[in-house]
């Protein structure tokens, strides 16, 4: 079976939706290719708060997103509700809104053709560009040939170009190979700013840790206990923290910030493994607190990237098997202190989020995977602000703005001397960094055409642990769409878009690609 479009995106994440969203109302036929049955990544599947530190900074669909996000409250509960209040005007909400929200806004659009439960298999160059690819329903089993003349990838795995045969970078570079400060091996004291023994800045394979991101309730009428331990148990994998919690790990940070998932009911206790940020309807967003030195997803995704689904499926079961296992030792075991199993007691999976996968999150939080050889590669330096960075002024193809800080969860587990971080760790550098325009080129392969990667684009390790976040990835997802849309109309390649002529409609449909306050635009 063969279906034709203009476009196909593969990734159904939150910036494959807008790029599908993008393309889709200039009037493009759009295939929307995603792996899991539910579309929205990783903003439908536990990160129920949006990473954006200016919201004045990225606009587009992902404000229209947030915007709906908070419409849906205020309809179902009213103005002045308890919900309304704790949605943060549409920036925090439950997975299932942001699910629904997403889907409502594709569906409003008749030329896009969702495939969810699609796996890709192959793809078909011709003249070093992709011509169509191949997808298997996972759930039927049939295959069917997707064409389009142009292509999008914005999974988070980088998928389709690195089957395509697109050059990419894995793993993390060297100090000196771009001459960022904070590249390769690191020791870095996050509260100090300090570089600790250790930090060789050695190139390596090491990546960031997965984890899931958990939605969590604290409603009796909603929760979904789990009172048996998953398969695989073993509490000695968790019997660290008890270590972090007599040396003092499990406390207040020296300088507070709100939305960061510091919540000070859990401060010197157990509960500090886990991140907890206050969601609508008694939920709450719970990331893995990475600051604990027992802290055991680090190196967990080992060959996740390379590897086919199977087996892909089998490191993503072990991730759960991984949070199951935490969860259940903070509750129950007897060397937890009971208050602390008590406080860890009241957070159960709620029994209306993820029903058809036991109440528990979908997508595996990818953190970061392959990354883009583009036609410019994004570095800690541009990031930054320092040396020779990029600038609006020396930048003539911003298509968005890029304003979170450094943060790349630890790459390495628990090694002997670790007393303060974890290796890899560099959390929330807001120090370091500032707002900075995000070229066009970073989109672009090297010498591929026909193809644009919102996602997994070419950055350095340092610089993708700023640009990782679902918001950008709308920005740059809109950018893409709008892109292959130009592409069409012009009938030229991807890298031949009118830079201006793409500048003008994002600004258009309200892409921030200005760093001036909102009164001076």
């Amino acid at each position: 079976m063969r279906n034709d479009y203009e476009i196909a995106v593969c990734g159904g994440t939150p910036g494959g939706i807008a790029a599908a969203l993008a393309a889709a109302r200039r009037g493009r036929s759009v295939a929307l290719i995603e792996y899991h049955p539910h579309l929205g990544g990783m903003s439908a599947s536990g990160l129920g708060k949006s990473d954006i530190e200016h919201r004045e900074l990225i606009g587009g669909l992902f404000r229209e997103f947030v915007e709906r996000v908070r419409d849906d409250y205020v309809r179902r509960f009213g103005p002045d509700s308890a919900q309304v209040r704790l949605c943060r005007d549409g920036y925090y909400y439950e997975p299932s809104v942001a699910e629904r929200t997403f889907t409502a806004m594709i569906r409003q659009q008749s030329t896009i053709a969702v495939y969810p439960s699609h796996v890709l298999q192959a793809v078909q160059v011709t003249e070093r560009r992709p011509s169509e690819i191949r997808i298997r329903d996972r759930i039927t089993g049939q295959t069917r040939t997707i064409g389009a003349r142009v292509f999008i990838d914005a999974t988070y795995e980088g998928d389709l170009y690195a089957m395509a045969g697109a050059a990419y970078r894995l793993g993390r570079e060297s100090r000196d190979e771009f001459g960022e400060p904070h590249a390769g091996v690191v020791y870095f004291d996050y509260e100090t700013g300090e570089f600790l023994p250790g930090s060789s800045g050695a190139a390596d394979l090491h990546l960031p840790a997965y984890t899931y991101r958990l939605c969590l309730t604290t409603d009796p009428a909603n929760n979904h206990c789990v009172e048996r331990p998953p398969d695989g148990y073993d509490r000695r994998m968790y019997l660290p923290y008890l270590d972090d919690l007599a040396a003092g790990r499990l406390g207040p940070p020296r300088k507070f910030q709100e939305g960061w998932g510091y919540y000070p009911a859990h401060f010197n206790t157990l509960m500090r493994a886990l991140s907890v940020t206050e969601l609508p309807n008694r939920k709450v967003d719970a990331n893995i607190n990475p600051r604990p030195l027992a802290f055991p997803f680090a190196e967990e995704n080992a060959g996740y990237v390379e590897a086919d689904w199977p087996q892909r499926q089998r490191i993503c079961r072990r991730h759960r098997e991984i949070t199951l296992g935490l969860l259940y030792f903070l509750q129950h075991d007897p060397e937890v202190p009971g208050p602390h199993r008590e406080l860890a007691r009241q957070y159960h999976w709620p029994r209306d989020e993820f029903a058809d996968n036991g109440h528990f999150p979908f997508q595996l939080y990818v953190r970061e995977a392959r990354r883009l050889c583009g036609c410019y590669t994004l570095t800690e330096h541009d990031v930054t602000g320092v040396e020779h960075g990029l600038t609006l002024a020396n930048c003539s193809d911003t298509v968005a703005i890029g304003e979170f800080p450094i943060d790349s969860f630890p790459c390495r587990k628990g090694q002997p001397g670790d007393t303060r971080v974890l290796e890899g760790y560099l959390g929330m550098l807001a120090h370091l960094t500032r707002p900075y325009p995000i070229p066009y080129r970073i989109m672009i392969p090297e010498s591929y055409d026909g193809l644009i990667v919102p996602v997994a684009a070419s950055t350095t390790h340092v610089a993708y642990s700023s640009i990782r976040m679902e918001p950008t990835w709308m920005a740059l997802g809109q950018a893409a769409g709008t892109a292959a849309h130009l592409c069409l109309q012009h009938h030229c390649s991807p890298r031949d878009v009118p830079i201006d002529r793409l500048q003008k409609a994002l600004i258009a449909d309200g892409q921030i690609l200005s760093l001036a306050s909102p009164s001076d635009r």
